[in-house]
């Protein structure tokens, strides 16, 4: 088959997609089936299934076994959001400890039915902690995909509602859809609505919520999986801890993290950067989540794509930006990491071109070390 047609469909699709074309959409996809149907049938049927649906006035997810989620009955507002298992996130770094807690927990979930002709209750819940930007988010999404389990997040805004009584029903109506066919349930910033039942100010309406999170949590079905995350773990109710079956605390990233994260992050065919530079970058960036390198390797990216200097140039002055312009501490810790790490394979003078410093100031730096 020659690719080239399929190509330009998938650019029409697109198009027709954003400016909500159904019509040029609908003819595109025919097409598309026509194509494709000899070679990759099981593909065409479920393109036609999911126009069929949609034909009919129905959720399109209907076609693949995924039912529309609930809606708050006073503003209509869809109660959560459903995503299809995917690709593996390409920018999940795991350290050592985490990954052997993770593998742990996909194989005994892969074990159910093992487990269950034993008599023993599989894991149905995991609880995430630790500070923002870390990849809590980014870890249910791994476990849909190795799991192959839709992902049915909470919407926050849309489940607490003002009207007294209505959020603990919003999450219980959440809680019931997750529970009717297999799937992952995450519910994000969990402290939010699993907080201490001791607060003076609360008028009964968060320790309904917190007694019916108890109740679903221990009572949650052997084929579905509730996960939970927080950046406040000091804030949930003593008894929640107890519910869970896997508690994973996941750390602002080691050294080895960040130089991974990096590495991944950076991976482009814009340019190439010599594999020491990723271990000096890690070690000049203690302290910065897997969200920060994500977010300022993009920022890199872009303006490598604007060509707006030399790459390794364009890396330290994003660094130098998040380092609230503390030059020159930055360039201190830069000059003598990079000197350590990369040894004779780097000038002084070219740390200095680098760091657009003086060669004398960077041989003081270095020289402060001993």
């Amino acid at each position: 088959m020659d690719p080239k047609p399929i190509l330009n469909l998938i650019s029409k699709l697109v198009r027709a997609s954003l400016e909500r074309d159904m019509r040029t959409l609908e003819s595109s996809c025919l097409t598309l089936i026509r194509k494709i149907k000899k070679e990759y049938p099981s593909i065409a049927d479920e393109i036609a299934q999911a126009l069929s649906y949609h034909n009919v006035g129905g959720s399109v997810t209907r076609s693949i076994g995924i039912d529309p989620p609930p809606t708050d009955k006073d503003s209509y507002l869809s109660l959560a959001r459903v995503e299809e298992p995917d690709e593996i996130p390409p920018n999940i770094i795991l350290t050592p400890e985490i990954q052997t807690l993770v593998e742990r927990f996909i194989r005994e979930r892969k074990s159910t039915d093992i487990l269950l002709s034993s008599g023993i209750q599989p894991p149905t819940n995991l609880l995430l902690f630790g500070p923002p930007g870390v990849g809590k988010t980014l870890l249910s999404k791994y476990l849909s995909c190795r799991l192959s389990l839709p992902l049915v997040t909470l919407d926050l805004a849309s489940s607490i509602s003002s009207y007294l009584g209505s959020t603990g029903k919003n999450l219980k109506k959440i809680m019931d859809y997750a529970k009717c066919k297999p799937s992952i349930l995450f519910l994000d910033e969990f402290d939010a609505i699993a907080k201490k039942r001791n607060d003076p100010t609360d008028l009964g309406e968060l320790k309904r919520i917190v007694n019916v999170l108890l109740k679903e949590i221990e009572n949650w079905p052997s084929h579905s999986i509730l996960i939970a995350a927080t950046n406040h773990a000091d804030l949930l109710d003593k008894a929640i801890w107890r519910r869970f079956d896997h508690v994973i605390e996941i750390k602002i990233p080691n050294a080895e993290a960040r130089e991974e994260l990096w590495k991944s992050s950076l991976s482009n065919e814009l340019f190439e950067l010599k594999l020491p530079i990723y271990k000096v970058l890690a070690e000049v960036t203690e302290g910065l989540s897997a969200a920060d390198i994500c977010q300022l390797s993009k920022h890199i990216l872009r303006r490598v794509v604007l060509n707006e200097g030399e790459p390794i140039k364009i890396i330290i002055s994003e660094l130098k930006f998040i380092n609230n312009h503390d030059s020159g501490k930055f360039n201190k810790r830069f000059a003598q990491v990079a000197k350590q790490i990369l040894g004779k394979s780097v000038t002084q003078k070219q740390i200095a071109d680098w760091l657009n410093i003086s060669t004398s100031t960077v041989n003081h730096h270095i020289k402060s070390l001993n």
